[in-house]
């Protein structure tokens, strides 16, 4: 007769590496996928001691339920952070992958009588879940414990979430978003204060087929404003193309006449050139007549 299993209430099996036979995640100890330093300062911490002791995946909604921040370590100790407690003790417990997602969109009791709407985008995923720590820590365990494809799949439909999260640092809190913790945990390799195994580019996955090129949300956005720049671009260029046809319009008549009233000026200019030449001739021929009447009078005279 096999024995009943139970959920261990301290961490010493998972910490022992020679006599541990529980769950696997990709060969190894669930426990080492967190640093030795931090898994000594977790387990000696208080909060692991007082609040962690004997959950099991149903109980550990309420601790979640309770958190105000996200983070690793603080201090100059290195002193955890709950969530950083809950995440190794879901490492302890390895739950099954349909509480995990229970987890990342869990809506509490006042929503179990409602229908299910129909979903009307590939992200309306993202826009579930009344518990945002509880969806950050799910997010958090998937991203250490899943494979690459699930990763994906299960965490890009949480990059709509745009609720405001706080984030604990060494010395101070910052503001957050859900959309950008997921981003982070899907292009960095450390995070609140543990270091993620190396996933796989989304590029080289779709190179291989094992994922389908992702629809972004924006994408009908991005065609609005495109066909409204290459319209704005066209009527622009129409617009410019009558304006320069009217100014060749305007421009030719005023140069018509420019070249008649030149060509006036210069007649009128000619003429009157013609006219001083004449009227020189003139009178120097009546000079010279006086001047030949003169010389005869003086010689007639003598």
């Amino acid at each position: 007769m096999s024995k009943p299993q139970f959920d261990r209430a301290d961490a010493h099996a998972l910490l022992d590496d020679r006599g541990y036979s529980g769950a696997l995640i990709r060969g190894q100890n669930p426990a080492l996928l967190f640093e030795k330093g931090v898994r000594e300062r977790i387990t000696e911490s208080y909060y692991w001691k007082e609040q962690c002791f004997g959950l099991n995946a149903a109980t550990l909604c309420d601790r979640a339920d309770n958190l105000q921040f996200i983070g690793g370590t603080t201090g100059i100790m290195g002193k955890p952070t709950p969530f950083l407690c809950l995440a190794f003790k879901l490492l302890q417990l390895v739950p099954e992958k349909a509480i995990i997602l229970e987890y990342l969109n869990f809506r509490g009791d006042e929503h179990d009588d409602e229908p299910e709407e129909p979903e009307q985008d590939l992200n309306a995923k993202g826009k579930l879940g009344s518990f945002k720590y509880l969806r950050c820590l799910a997010a958090f365990y998937i991203r250490l414990a899943w494979e690459p494809v699930e990763i994906y799949t299960t965490l890009e439909p949480l990059l709509t979430d745009y609720r405001k999260i706080k984030r604990r640092l060494k010395d101070s809190y910052t503001l957050t978003h859900v959309d950008q913790f997921i981003d982070d945990l899907l292009t960095k390799d450390r995070i609140c204060a543990t270091s993620l195994w190396k996933l796989p580019s989304r590029a080289n996955l779709e190179d291989l087929e094992l994922l389908e090129p992702r629809e972004s949300p924006l994408g009908d956005e991005v065609d609005a404003l495109d066909d409204e720049e290459m319209n704005k671009r066209s009527h622009g260029s129409a617009q410019s193309y009558r304006s320069r046809s009217y100014d060749s319009a305007s421009r030719s008549p005023s140069r018509s006449r420019r070249r008649s009233y030149d060509d006036r000026s210069r007649s009128r200019s000619r003429s009157y050139d013609s006219r001083e030449r004449r009227t020189r001739s003139r009178s120097a021929g009546e000079l010279s007549q006086r001047s030949a009447k003169s010389r005869s009078r003086s010689r007639s005279r003598t």
